[in-house]
């Protein structure tokens, strides 16, 4: 019997105007559908016009139903200023419970340093959310560079990141899976 596929939600975290966000998660997208152990689904976070005072919305209610209903997470950030995006904080605030128990990773982009340290201080945060970022990550040095028009890319080293952070997220998803389904996760 083969299990069912792991459901994953690809965040695209950057509403600023011109992103590059989006280039960056088609990619992702397109390198995830190449796999039969994953089914994936792209929130874009410049769709959901999250209240940054937390207080109720369509909004907030969409992304608490997404992130409920995903297995593992993957935010797709850039890195501004050395760090990531306010809008992807106020979702990662908006959501409560539904973010515990899973594994997130993480596709970055910016300039030289390819967003992580956006990266690393997200993974701060995600431990405080109670969630377990995965090892691996994809980093773009330079990403309007990195991707051809077609929004195409020859990193070999993004790739291979990706595969191995896909299998790790594939890995934790699994587990916590079954380990909730004998016990909720502590704390909820």
């Amino acid at each position: 019997m083969t299990p069912a596929p792991v459901r994953l939600t690809v965040v695209v975290a950057s509403v600023r105007p011109e992103r590059f966000g989006p280039v960056v998660a088609e990619w992702f997208s397109r390198t995830v559908a190449e796999r039969s152990d994953f089914e994936a689904s792209t929130l874009d976070l410049i769709d959901l016009d999250l209240p940054i005072d937390l207080s109720p919305s369509q909004g907030a209610e969409a992304l608490v139903s997404a992130i409920g209903a995903a297995q593992a997470v993957v935010a797709v950030t850039p890195e501004y200023n050395h760090g990531y995006p306010a809008s992807l904080k106020v979702a990662l605030d908006t959501v409560k419970y539904e973010w515990r128990g899973k594994p997130i990773g993480f596709v970055s982009y910016g300039g030289i340093s390819g967003g992580m340290r956006a990266t690393e201080q997200l993974r701060q945060v995600a431990a405080e959310l109670h969630m377990v970022s995965v090892r691996d990550s994809v980093a773009f040095p330079r990403a309007r560079r990195a991707f051809d028009e077609q929004g195409c890319t020859s990193n070999e080293a993004a790739a291979d990141s990706a595969t191995r952070m896909l299998d790790q997220l594939h890995w934790w998803a699994t587990a916590s899976t079954m380990a909730a389904s004998v016990r909720p996760y502590p704390g909820q």
